[in-house]
């Protein structure tokens, strides 16, 4: 599946500084030097999934985006036709205000360059016919299918589902949220996977001056000090997971990417150039925290206590990382924004996801909730039988032609206040929250 036919490339530039003419010109020599020239359609795909004050090191900087909109202009020999950029916030809000928390509205003005929000665009049925995938068919917006250079400009950032948030998992932002929220659970990783049928980027430029840890919508910052960019998507997840001294076949969907032929991961396989060597990125690298914390470890030492058990039917895996869970731990994370206090403020909870099976120690007048569809447990709390059955539901039936909208994030953080304001002291959210 890698297209190009030619040995994957992967460049490491030091750079301290969202200067944009710094960006520039180091966006510049790699386009060069990878004899990259933007074509017919370029479309540019940052990452936009929240904005603003709050999630300061979520999202790509507009300052890093306009390096590479200069860039791209600088090396065009005529051939690009349009030059836009597009994408889909996952906040609760239109992507129309997180391009403009984020500061890129004055900048797409400034530099009459066209805007896309995924989610106002004309939705259309693109059909998977690869081995091993979900579903058969999905859906993308229009404009991605007429596009004829694809730029991906993600984010250098953890992922507390994927373990690692880099170009490939960049792609859940192609859909919009009725679409994108269908097995957006413990399937999550094989969705990132099968969206990589739907286009492939002739560039990927990260911003990894300031990379994002620990969280996905309120990251930590840590100064890393690099773009990378590179022309092959897996060689290019493969080498950011080198410098963060993680295993790229430890990340589902790069090892799924790989498996089917997209790119290699072997180092061997890929020429690692530029300013910066390989060993150089990685000791810059090496304090970095990932994802991927099962909600057991991020509530321990908190009056939150939680219990997680296997997510569906037949499911094959353990947890649903996709899921509840984290949906759970970014509205916490996004509460805590707001008040300093929460850990302290909230009151004792014990929340039980998919159907576990051991005891829940929760002392009488304790809140316990049973959160998500696939929630299933019986036994005794505090003196009194309880049964909870899941509710009888499958993937089969989530068919993308009849999606519904729903966003993801105003549902954790809803359902989350109504937890806290309920006064039963059994509760169960028959509901996914992801």
């Amino acid at each position: 599946m890698n297209t190009n036919g030619e040995r994957p490339q992967v460049l490491l530039r030091f750079c301290d500084t969202y200067h944009v003419p710094t960006v520039r010109t180091i966006i510049r020599d790699g386009l060069q030097q990878l004899k990259i020239r933007p074509f017919g359609r370029t479309l540019l795909k940052p990452n936009l999934v929240s904005s603003g004050n709050l999630f300061d090191h979520a999202y790509t900087r507009s300052e890093f985006t306009e390096g590479v909109l200069l860039a791209l202009r600088d090396v065009n020999d005529g051939r690009m036709t349009e030059l836009a950029v597009g994408e889909r916030s996952g906040i609760t809000i239109p992507t129309r205000y997180a391009f403009r928390g984020a500061g890129y509205d004055e900048m797409l003005r400034r530099l009459k360059v066209k805007r896309y929000c995924f989610d106002e665009e004309q939705q259309v049925e693109y059909v998977l016919q690869h081995a091993g995938r979900l579903r058969d068919y999905i859906f993308i917006p229009e404009v991605v299918t007429k596009t004829d250079c694809f730029i991906n400009c993600p984010k250098f950032k953890a992922h507390p589902w994927t373990t690692v948030t880099f170009s490939m998992k960049n792609y859940i932002g192609l859909q919009d949220d009725r679409h994108r929220l269908i097995d957006h659970d413990q399937h999550l990783n094989q969705k990132v996977a099968d969206l990589q049928y739907v286009i492939q980027p002739k560039f990927i430029a990260a911003d990894a001056i300031i990379a994002g840890q620990g969280r996905m919508l309120t990251p930590l910052p840590y100064d890393l000090k690099l773009i990378i960019m590179g022309n092959n998507q897996v060689a290019f997840d493969a080498v950011c997971c080198q410098i963060i001294g993680i295993s790229p076949l430890s990340v589902e969907h790069i090892r799924l990417a790989y498996e089917r032929g997209f790119g290699p991961i072997d180092l061997s396989q890929i020429d690692v150039t530029g300013a910066v060597s390989l060993e150089q990125a990685s000791e810059l690298g090496r304090n970095f925290r990932s994802g991927l914390i099962r909600v057991e470890d991020y509530f321990r030492d908190t009056n939150i206590k939680t219990y997680a058990g296997i997510p569906g039917e037949n499911e094959a895996c353990d947890y649903c990382w996709g899921g509840c869970p984290g949906a759970l731990e970014e509205a916490i994370e996004i509460l805590r924004q707001f008040d300093e206090e929460t850990d302290h403020k909230m009151p004792p909870l014990h929340l039980v996801f998919g159907a576990y099976k051991g005891p829940i120690d929760a002392r009488p007048g304790e809140k316990v909730i049973f959160i998500g569809n696939c929630a299933d447990w019986q036994g005794t709390i505090a003196g009194e039988s309880v049964v909870i059955k899941r509710l009888p539901s499958t993937r089969a039936k989530k068919d993308p032609y009849y999606a519904a909208h729903s966003d993801i994030y105003q549902k954790m953080v809803s359902v989350t206040f109504r937890l806290l304001q309920s006064k039963k002291k059994i509760i169960c959210v028959c509901q996914d929250v992801r």
